[in-house]
């Protein structure tokens, strides 16, 4: 699951926990929408947490010195 999944199960989550006043039975929808936002969240510092490891500087690369003098061909 990418970055972009983990902002939508947070938004989903938020959406139902605190803008619908929907009655399910047996199902508490705003349980259902805090697990989904903490799912989101956990998401997402996985993610950036995975992202910044993946980050590898490149030392930069020295430039090739040629003799003028060498007669080696190769």
């Amino acid at each position: 699951m990418g970055l972009g999944g983990c902002i939508i199960l947070i938004a989903v989550g938020a959406i139902l926990t605190f803008a619908t006043d929907w009655e399910a039975q047996g199902i508490n929808l705003d349980l259902v929408g805090l697990i989904l936002m903490a799912v989101g969240i956990i998401g997402v510092a996985t993610f950036t947490s995975i992202a910044r490891r993946r980050r590898a500087v490149v030392p930069p690369v020295a430039p090739t010195v040629v003799d003028p003098t060498d007669e080696r061909r190769y």
